[in-house]
């Protein structure tokens, strides 16, 4: 007989094989003394049409479907609960990626790459219930899940499931408060997050030194915050949502004992399907933090959820329905709630900030900015100055927003190019100094400025020690010191900045891409040509791509490849001298003076370094200088190569080159 369910849309539907029968009674027997309604079938005879309409009927309507796993559904090829689970699979794939309507759970040891359950089923982390003994926390899990969710505007601690790890992590907003916003709610994240981690590994003293790079291949202590999604109804807070994981991964990122990775590496999966136990095999971290915001009106939904990836474990979730205005006025009531829930792995540790501005619509254009500046699209470069411009505008104190602004403008070069923009680039970053002098974001926007575009190799070096003095851990900075210590060919140093880098940031294609130059200027073409390939794979789109994995096919001898790759390359001037310098490497001059009269036939702005380097591969050390002096005079990026690009080492004996880059302090 079907046992009636009063509320089916709140009933949790328990699937399972008739020899499972007292372990999913064991299951049952805890969700139901919790309060939970489950559906649990235990007809002696099953099938029919009554029953087949019923069961139908149940799970279409149930909130949550919990197949039980097991050898002896492994064993049959055929069973009622198989048409349970496809009928419970066909449902999930109308729904919504950020709700959990799946839970399998296990009761012996059948592994979870199990070929006899439904693919689905596979792409979401099973819990371990032996013999169907089922401990509090996944009786609450259940009963958060199979909650109804309250409209938003409602107060609510029920967290809603993610699409592989049964719970979401949300976080939003604007402020008008006289507080950083995003800190506030940042914080509550934060201190929920630290609190899974134990006491005694926090130490009070400044994070270890670039020198001292570890693996956190093991490390429990590791995390990687994904970026979040925009469930908004227009879909239009995605800048918000992006903004907020950064804001919240910066946090961590400051907490000593805590290896967390950066930005770049757990934003590659964004719009990507892997799921939490991969995505942490790539990154090399033992937890997860992920979520989603949705904004309507004035009303902004908060969930937030750290999971372990080994074995999916949710170590803590909540969601929180709030009045933007109200936020920081709440944060300390929600860091309660995540103190109390996380009581007995609780460590005193506070990551929030003092707020850098006071204005909410200031803090909402920077958001914006970085946005843009890190996905760098075509015209993002524009678009982010204009946003930072805006910021600045609000609160002209706003000394992060003159760091990002300063940022943007360098990164601008390959478009912009000229003196003025060394000169407002470099008075960026020289406010965001005098109004914040121990921000180390400002000290490595001043470095940037320097090493990229301003060739002042011993400020910019300065700048970057004063940088990572305030912030061991500042990836602009670590970055910015490997690049520099290329352009001043101590190789070795530059090789271990980026290692350091890589070990935070470990899918970064950008730091990628610097290794390969690093390893050309070493002459280690070979490795060269890997770091190529692998930054190519993971961002193909990435912007001169297909340059570098040129370039080190090049100088490994590989031409045809290499020829293909600059022909594939966006840029012209990047594409056109590659081509001559691969046609004259194959002896083919003809087409190499073709690709060369092309390339001074076109107007983009980094066409004069490109210029410099295919006369230099020709041994014309005095037009390679001249076009080198039109590149200097732009403030072109690539310029501060020269001393490290194998181009020019034809010419890198000549004596007119040497004094060349003696007068302008580099080691000939």
């Amino acid at each position: 007989m079907v046992p009636p369910v009063t509320e089916p849309s709140h009933a949790v539907f328990l699937s399972y094989a008739s020899q499972d029968s007292e372990a999913a009674q064991r299951i049952c027997q805890a969700l139901r003394a919790a309060g939970i309604e489950v559906w649990f079938d235990q007809s002696a005879l099953r099938g029919g049409d009554v029953w087949d309409q019923t069961i139908r009927k149940q799970i279409k309507s149930c909130v949550l479907f919990i197949p039980v796993i097991s050898r002896n559904t492994h064993n049959r090829d055929e069973g009622y609960f198989r048409l349970e689970w496809k009928l419970a699979v066909d449902r999930s794939h109308l729904m919504t990626g950020n709700r959990t309507f799946l839970l399998p759970v296990v009761v012996d040891d059948t592994r979870e790459d199990d070929e006899n359950v439904p693919d689905r089923f596979k792409d979401i982390h099973w819990t371990r219930l032996p013999a169907g003994e089922t401990p509090p926390a996944f009786v609450e899990l259940v009963r958060r899940l199979a909650s109804p969710q309250p409209p938003l505007g409602s107060t609510s601690t029920v967290s809603p499931a993610g699409p592989v790890s049964t719970a979401t992590l949300v976080i939003g907003s604007r402020f008008s408060r006289p507080k950083y916003a995003i800190h506030a709610i940042v914080g509550v994240v934060v201190f929920g997050a630290l609190a899974y981690f134990a006491v005694d590994t926090f130490s009070k003293h400044s994070p270890a030194p670039p020198a001292s790079t570890h693996s956190p291949a093991t490390a429990e202590k590791s995390i990687a915050v994904l970026p979040f999604a925009d469930m908004s109804e227009k879909r239009d807070q995605e800048y918000l949502a992006d903004g907020l994981a950064e804001e919240l991964l910066d946090l961590l990122a400051k907490t000593p004992g805590l290896h967390v990775i950066a930005r770049t590496s757990s934003f590659s999966f964004k719009g990507k399907s892997d799921d939490i136990p991969t995505i942490a095999s790539k990154l090399k971290v033992e937890n997860v933090l992920e979520g989603s915001v949705r904004r309507s009106g004035n009303r902004l939904r908060v969930t937030t959820q750290l999971v372990r990836a080994e074995n999916g474990e949710h170590i803590w979730s909540e969601t929180y329905d709030r009045e933007m205005q109200d936020l920081f006025k709440v944060q300390d009531d929600i860091a309660k709630e995540v103190v109390q829930a996380l009581k007995e792995r609780l460590a005193v540790v506070s990551a929030a900030e003092e707020a850098p501005t006071e204005s909410m619509i200031a803090h909402n254009f920077v958001l914006e900015g970085r946005f843009f500046a890190d996905r760098w699209a075509p015209g993002d470069s524009e678009r982010a100055i204009t946003s930072f411009e805006s910021a600045i505008k609000e609160d002209p104190n706003y000394a992060f927003a003159w760091a990002e602004l300063s940022w943007a403008e360098i990164w601008s070069w390959p478009e912009r190019g000229g003196a003025d923009l060394y000169q407002r680039a470099t008075q960026a970053a020289s406010r965001a100094i005098e109004l914040r002098p121990d921000l180390a974001q400002a000290h490595a926007a001043r470095g940037w400025c320097e090493s990229l575009i301003g060739f002042d190799w011993a400020v910019a070096d300065m700048e970057f020690g004063k940088a990572l003095a305030l912030d061991p851990q500042n990836l602009r900075a670590l970055y910015g010191k490997g690049r520099l210590a290329r352009v001043l060919r101590r190789t070795d140093e530059s090789l271990h900045y980026y290692q350091v880098v890589l070990d935070r940031d470990p899918v970064n294609a950008f730091a990628m891409q610097g290794l390969v130059s690093t390893y050309l200027a070493l002459g280690k073409t070979a490795d060269a040509v890997r770091a190529a390939r692998k930054a190519f794979d993971l961002s193909p789109s990435s912007q001169f791509a297909h340059w570098y994995l040129g370039s080190a096919l090049l100088w490994n001898g590989e031409l045809e490849a290499a020829l293909v790759e600059m022909r594939l390359e966006p840029s012209k001037s990047h594409s056109l001298s590659g081509v001559a310098l691969i046609e004259q490497a194959r002896h083919n001059r003809d087409a190499a003076d073709v690709a060369l009269r092309d390339l001074l036939a076109i107007g983009e702005v980094p066409k004069p370094y490109f210029v410099a380097e295919v006369y230099a591969a020709r041994g014309d050390s005095k037009t390679a200088i001249a076009w080198l002096e039109r590149a200097r005079e732009a403030r072109l990026g690539a310029f501060g190569e020269v001393n490290a690009d194998p181009a020019f080492n034809a010419i890198r004996g000549d004596p007119a080159f040497v004094a060349y880059l003696h007068r302008i302090k580099l080691p000939g």
